[in-house]
């Protein structure tokens, strides 16, 4: 059953898949059948030296794929010295990224960031840095951050996607959450209709991460739906390919997209 929304009518849900590795292309058909957009990396994925997905951003718009735009944002430990300016820098390579990639203004981009529970300064300052530079570019600014609270102490959770919704000031910013326990996440799931971004726990998100690859055992032990090697693999995709995925729904079929 599809999820009401603010307007009382039935809001529809996409999936999506993201994931470090470009698919290669002869894949894009089999993935298209389950998903509706993919993750595309602006710079190089985490732990990554290359980004395999420059250049083919023609290639997916033609199979069918909408986009989940990303920049992969910095660790706490990068950020001692001058945070602020290093989110404008990062902002402003965003943005030539995007335009090289042929993305049009109004693009959502999502600032990756890795690490969760409460934004320490530096990374406030970085974060909002970056929004601003892309909002003032003409594309909107959107971040992938963690929607599972954290705890603090024994009376303390923190949730870093309200965190940084509420430290914003007002700043126009779209949110992404990944939250892989099960419950709320469905886990390796690809049923039709996905659940709405707002099950994840954040009734602001537009996009849900719920299943991740590899199976994070700390916080999806009950997931006991991904393949015996802890990978989440899609429908038609056979598991020594290795080509395995995170599974995202969103309320769009192109949530990165200049609407």
């Amino acid at each position: 059953m599809l999820g009401l929304g603010t307007s009382g009518f039935a809001q529809k849900t996409y999936l999506g898949f993201d994931r470090n590795d470009y698919p290669s292309d002869q894949n894009l058909k089999v993935l298209h059948e389950t998903f509706s957009y993919t993750g595309y990396w602006l710079s190089n994925p985490p732990g990554e030296n290359t980004n395999s997905w420059v250049g083919k951003r023609q290639v997916l718009q033609s199979a069918g794929f909408g986009f989940l735009v990303l920049f992969n944002g910095r660790l706490d430990k990068q950020l001692r010295r001058t945070p602020a300016v290093l989110g404008q820098t990062d902002g402003q390579a965003a943005i030539t990224s995007a335009r090289r990639e042929g993305f049009p203004a109004h693009t959502i981009i999502f600032l990756d960031i890795e690490e969760g529970g409460r934004m320490l300064p530096e990374q406030k300052a970085y974060i909002y840095a970056w929004v601003d530079v892309v909002n003032a570019a003409g594309f909107r600014a959107g971040v992938y951050c963690s929607g599972i609270p954290a705890r603090e102490d024994k009376k303390t959770t923190v949730v870093t996607a309200k965190d940084i919704r509420d430290n914003a000031q007002g700043r126009k910013i779209t949110y992404w959450v990944t939250n892989d326990v099960c419950p709320p996440s469905p886990g390796c799931s690809f049923a039709t209709p996905p659940p709405r971004p707002a099950d994840s726990g954040i009734d602001f998100a537009d996009v849900w991460q719920f299943a991740q690859s590899p199976r994070r055992k700390d916080f999806a032990a009950q997931c006991h739906n991904y393949n015996r090697d802890g990978n989440c693999y899609p429908p038609g995709i056979d598991p020594a390919t290795r080509l395995h995925v995170d599974v995202n729904t969103a309320t769009s079929p192109d949530p990165s997209s200049a609407r």
